[in-house]
């Protein structure tokens, strides 16, 4: 395997070491005749100690190192910019050699929650976000998806720990559709949860998926993992209005689908993550939600509520916050664990269906904020 990485402008091919999990990096150390214990010498280095020169892998042959650094590289893509919200979120733009990309971390009193994407662009085009009026550009490779954590860690976890509560949760909800990058994805899922790797419970993990049926009857088969559905409707006909994938994949079947995948995950016992965003006259009634009701009567469930987020172009308008209160405790009263979602990093665009990887991107303040 073959990746060409940009270094400082200068592109050389070579493999590129956080495209593997440990099972890949075995086989690629058993191919260039070493022992597969080395891999594991090698992963605790990158992902443990943070460490990408390999002359500073002390446990390695000289001899290794040497062909290694011929051969192999330790490439993170970059963080190129930097913005700090009024509420303490962070957004990252990473740089992909022409293309931008956005993580987002998010500090809470015990814990951080770091937000990775996992394509550039989204091909689904969501009407309600800022990542699907971009539209699609290409999957990630897995050095790039986990390369976003490494950063991430580094910057929080080590230089800022401090200041910042350390990383303790990733949810794949930034940039792009998951499940359409599947490969890459659950080989860097596998990077995420190995003891060798970052380390974190899978109960830790969360991935955010509009619906591609398919791949969550494939996932089901390859690994456990808290599933979040974005739904956003609560009939078919709003959802093909406002997620076109809807005309693909009904909400019917998408629900299916998620009895299915419940059936064998020991993961999602305490219930499937249904994701709402609240748009004002579209499906934030009483009526949505009493159709809401009848849709998730038999799906074991916690339903998120989201107030709208605002971007440049857009045609929505969030929901009234007396209205999603109305909305939620009419959920509440029938039996439904239901939270509503606080908006983080709105002043600088890093909050829910912000994320455009465009370093001019701007927008009024005035406009972000409900009222």
């Amino acid at each position: 395997m073959k990746i060409i990485q940009n270094d400082n402008f200068n592109f050389r091919e070579k493999i590129n070491l956080l495209n593997f999990d440990r099972h890949q990096m075995r086989n690629f150390f058993c191919s260039i005749g070493e022992k597969s214990f080395c891999a594991d010498q090698i992963m605790i280095w990158i992902y443990h100690h943070f460490c990408c020169d390999f002359d500073k892998m002390t446990n390695l042959k000289k001899n290794l190192r040497k062909k290694l650094k011929k051969i192999s590289t330790i490439f993170a893509p970059k963080f190129i910019q930097e913005k700090v919200s009024i509420d303490g979120t962070i957004k990252w733009m990473v740089d992909l050699n022409n293309q931008n990309i956005e993580t987002v971390y998010i500090p809470e009193k015990n814990r951080g929650t770091l937000c990775i994407s996992s394509q550039s662009g989204c091909i689904l085009n969501c009407q309600f976000c800022a990542t699907g009026h971009q539209g699609f550009n290409r999957n990630l490779l897995v050095s790039e998806i986990v390369g976003q954590i490494w950063r991430a860690y580094k910057k929080i976890n080590i230089l800022k720990k401090n200041i910042f509560h350390p990383i303790t949760n990733i949810v794949i909800m930034g940039m792009g559709e998951p499940l359409l990058n599947f490969n890459n994805v659950i080989t860097a899922l596998r990077i995420m949860s190995d003891n060798l790797g970052f380390n974190i419970s899978k109960r830790k993990i969360v991935l955010s998926t509009s619906g591609i049926i398919p791949a969550i009857d494939k996932l089901s088969k390859i690994m456990d993992v808290k599933l979040a559905i974005s739904l956003h409707a609560s009939n078919n006909t709003i959802r093909n209005k406002i997620m076109p994938i809807n005309k693909k994949y009904n909400i019917e079947s998408l629900l299916s689908a998620i009895l299915r995948f419940l059936k064998k995950s020991k993961i999602n016992k305490d219930g499937i993550t249904i994701e709402y965003v609240m748009l004002k006259n579209i499906n934030d009634t009483l009526y949505h939600a009493q159709q809401l009701i009848k849709l998730l009567r038999y799906i074991p469930s916690k339903i998120n509520l989201i107030p709208w987020n605002n971007f440049l172009n857009s045609n929505f308008t969030a929901s009234d916050s007396n209205q999603i209160k109305k909305f939620a405790n009419f959920l509440i009263n029938k039996g439904f664990v239901t939270t509503i979602r606080k908006p983080r990093g709105q002043d600088i665009q890093a909050a829910c269906g912000q994320l455009n990887g465009n370093l001019s991107y701007s927008i009024n303040k005035k406009k972000m904020f409900l009222k």
